[in-house]
C-alpha cells in the first residue's frame, strides 16, 4: 500500500484541493517549520503582555458583552474550558466525518499562520488527530457566522480537550477513549487557546470547500450534456463561433463556447448555417408565406449555453479563490503580531465574504439546473423533441412509460433548488446582548449550497440518463471527438430503460459514476489526441 501524499501547512497556501484530501483521508498533514516559528514567537509576545498585567479580550476578560469582567490570573485557563463547554450547544444532524476532519484542517492552518498566540504543543496535537483519522463530532446548526463558527468549533474543541465525542474508524466514541486507545491524554488548553480554537470561520470555510469541489463537477458535467444537446436536436453551429463570443467576452462565456465546440467538433450532426440556406428554399411553396420544416435558430436550452453558464463557470471561480484566502487568514481575535509589537482587537472572525459567496454560488446552480431541466424536458416531450419517442420510450407506447415517471425528480428538485437560492447572508439577526449586531449567516449559507449541491447531481445524472437513451435512438454513429468519446465510455455501463428494472437502480448506478470518480475532471482529454 503506498505511503499517502502530505500537504504541509504554512498559514499561506492552503487549496480546495487539499482541503478535500485531507478531508477525505487521501494525505496527510505536515506542519512547517518557518510556521511554527512564527506561533512560537506569537506565543512568547502574548506570554509577555498577560505577565505584563495588559487587558487582552478573552485572555484575562470574558467574552462577547461580558467583556468589561477582567479575570484573576488564576482562573484564565478555567476561562478557557468554560467558553467551550458553554458554546457546544449545536444540535441537528452531524456534519459528515469527513467535513469535520476539513474542518479540523482549515482551523489548524489558521492558527499555524502564526498569530493567534497558542502553543505549538496544541498545533501538534490537532496535526496528530487529523493524521491519525480522529474527526470531531459537529452538529451542522447553530453558527450565525459572525464572530467566527463558534459553536461548531467549540464542539470540535470538546473533541480535542477529551470532553466530546469523535468518529475513529467509522465509529462515534469518547475522545478520552479514543485517546486512551491510541495512548495519548486529551489537551489541556491553557490561555488564549480556546478563543482561538472557536473564534473562526473554520467550519464554513471546509463546508464552503467541499460545496465548490461537487459545483464543479456539476460544471464540467453539464458542458457535457450541453454538447450532447446540441449534437442530438441538430443544433446549429454558430451559436458556437468564436467570433460571435468574442463580441461579448465574458471570460465564462468563452470558456464555455470553446469547451462545448470542442467536444462536438468532427461531429456529423451539426447543422451548418452555410448548408441551411439551400435547405429551407428546396422547401419553397408557393404564395406569400411558406413554412419551412427547418429550425432558422434552436430554442436557448441549446443555443444561449454559453451565456447561460457564463456566471456559472465565473462564480465557481470567484468562489475558489474566496475560500481559499479565507482558509489562509488569520480569523481570529485578538490577532497578535510581535513583530511589530501589537495584539488587534478586531473582526476577522466575520464570515460575510464566505456567507455572501456562498448565496452567489447557490443561484449559479439554480441556474444550471434551470438549463438542465429544459433540456431534459425538450427530449421528454414529443411535442419538442423533434421526432424522438415521447418519454424517451423504447417500449410499447402507454404500456410503458419511459422517463415519465422519473421527470418529476428533475422538476421537483429544481424547484427546490430555486428556493434554495435565496440569500441568506442578508438575514442578519442581531444576537449576544446586542453585541453581534450583524452577523453574515455564512455557515448557513455554506450548508445550503452543499444541499444544493446535492440536488443538483440528482439532476444533472437524470439528464444524462436521457441522453444515452436519447443517443440509443438516433445521432449516436456521428459523435464529434469528444462526445463521442464520452458516450462510447458512459455506454459501457448504460442498458437502455425499458421498464424491466426500477429506474431508481439505474440513476444510482449512474450518479455514482459521474460524480464518484474523477471521470470529468479534465475535459480536454476527450478531444485532445
Amino acid at each position: 500500500m503506498s505511503e499517502k501524499k502530505v500537504v504541509v501547512l504554512t498559514g499561506n497556501d492552503l487549496t480546495v484541493e487539499d482541503i478535500i484530501a485531507v478531508g477525505v483521508g487521501d494525505m496527510k498533514v505536515e506542519l512547517d517549520e518557518q510556521a511554527l516559528q512564527r506561533c512560537r514567537a506569537s506565543r512568547d509576545y502574548l506570554a509577555q503582555a498577560v505577565g505584563e498585567k495588559r487587558v487582552i479580550y478573552g485572555v484575562n476578560t470574558s467574552f462577547g458583552p461580558m467583556c468589561n469582567k477582567i479575570i484573576d490570573d488564576n482562573e484564565i485557563e478555567a476561562l478557557q474550558v468554560n467558553l467551550i463547554r458553554s458554546h457546544a450547544a449545536g444540535l441537528g444532524d452531524p456534519l459528515k466525518p469527513y467535513i469535520a476532519q476539513a474542518v479540523m484542517l482549515v482551523r489548524l492552518n489558521t492558527l499555524v499562520k502564526g498569530y493567534s498566540g497558542v502553543r505549538v504543543e496544541l498545533l501538534r496535537f490537532m496535526q496528530w488527530m487529523i493524521n491519525n483519522g480522529i474527526a470531531p463530532y459537529i452538529p451542522e446548526c447553530g453558527s450565525v457566522g459572525a464572530s467566527g463558527d463558534l459553536i461548531h468549533l467549540a464542539h470540535l474543541s470538546l473533541g480535542i480537550i477529551g470532553e466530546g465525542n469523535v468518529y475513529y474508524k467509522e465509529q462515534l466514541l469518547p475522545a478520552k477513549d479514543v485517546f486512551a486507545q491510541l495512548g495519548r491524554e486529551p489537551m489541556c488548553l491553557s490561555y488564549k487557546e480556546g478563543i482561538a480554537l472557536i473564534n473562526g470561520t473554520s467550519a464554513m470555510t471546509a463546508l464552503a470547500a467541499f460545496a465548490i469541489f461537487g459545483a464543479k463537477k456539476l460544471l464540467h458535467v453539464s458542458y457535457v450534456t450541453g454538447a450532447f444537446g446540441i449534437e442530438l436536436f441538430g443544433g446549429i453551429d454558430d451559436a458556437f463561433d468564436v467570433d460571435l463570443h468574442r463580441l461579448k467576452p465574458h471570460p465564462g462565456q468563452v470558456d464555455t463556447a470553446t469547451i462545448i465546440s470542442n467536444l462536438y467538433d468532427g461531429s456529423g450532426n451539426i447543422t451548418r448555417r452555410d448548408d441551411m440556406h439551400d435547405q429551407i428554399r428546396q422547401q419553397h411553396r408557393d404564395g406569400l408565406v411558406y413554412e419551412t420544416s427547418i429550425n432558422v435558430q434552436d430554442v436557448y436550452s441549446i443555443r444561449c449555453t454559453p451565456q447561460v453558464l457564463a456566471p456559472v463557470t465565473e462564480m465557481v471561480e470567484f468562489a475558489i479563490r474566496t475560500v481559499e484566502t479565507e482558509a489562509n487568514s488569520s480569523n481570529d481575535n485578538p490577532i497578535i503580531v510581535p513583530e511589530k509589537k501589537k495584539i488587534i482587537h478586531g473582526g476577522n472572525f466575520h464570515g460575510q465574504s464566505i456567507g455572501f459567496v456562498m448565496d452567489s454560488l447557490c443561484i449559479s446552480l439554480a441556474t444550471l439546473c434551470n438549463l438542465s431541466e429544459r433540456r431534459l424536458n425538450k427530449l421528454l416531450d414529443k411535442n419538442l423533441n423533434e421526432g424522438l419517442p415521447e418519454h424517451l420510450i423504447a417500449g410499447t407506447l402507454g404500456l410503458t412509460m419511459g422517463f415519465m415517471g422519473a421527470q418529476y425528480l428533475a422538476t421537483s428538485t429544481t424547484a427546490e433548488n430555486r428556493q434554495l437560492a435565496n440569500p441568506v447572508s442578508t438575514n442578519s439577526i442581531s444576537c449576544n446582548a446586542s453585541n453581534q449586531d450583524i452577523v453574515s449567516m455564512g455557515t448557513v449559507a455554506a450548508r445550503k449550497a452543499f444541499r444544493q449541491v446535492s440536488n443538483a447531481k440528482h439532476i444533472l445524472t437524470l439528464e444524462v440518463l436521457a441522453d444515452l437513451q436519447a443517443l440509443s435512438f438516433r445521432n449516436a454513429d456521428k459523435l464529434g471527438r469528444g462526445t463521442g468519446r464520452i458516450y462510447a465510455l458512459l455506454n459501457e455501463d448504460f442498458q437502455v430503460y425499458d421498464n424491466s428494472r426500477i429506474f431508481h437502480d439505474d440513476l444510482v448506478k449512474l450518479r455514482k459514476i459521474l460524480f464518484s470518480s474523477q471521470l470529468f475532471d479534465d475535459l480536454t482529454k476527450y478531444w485532445q489526441e
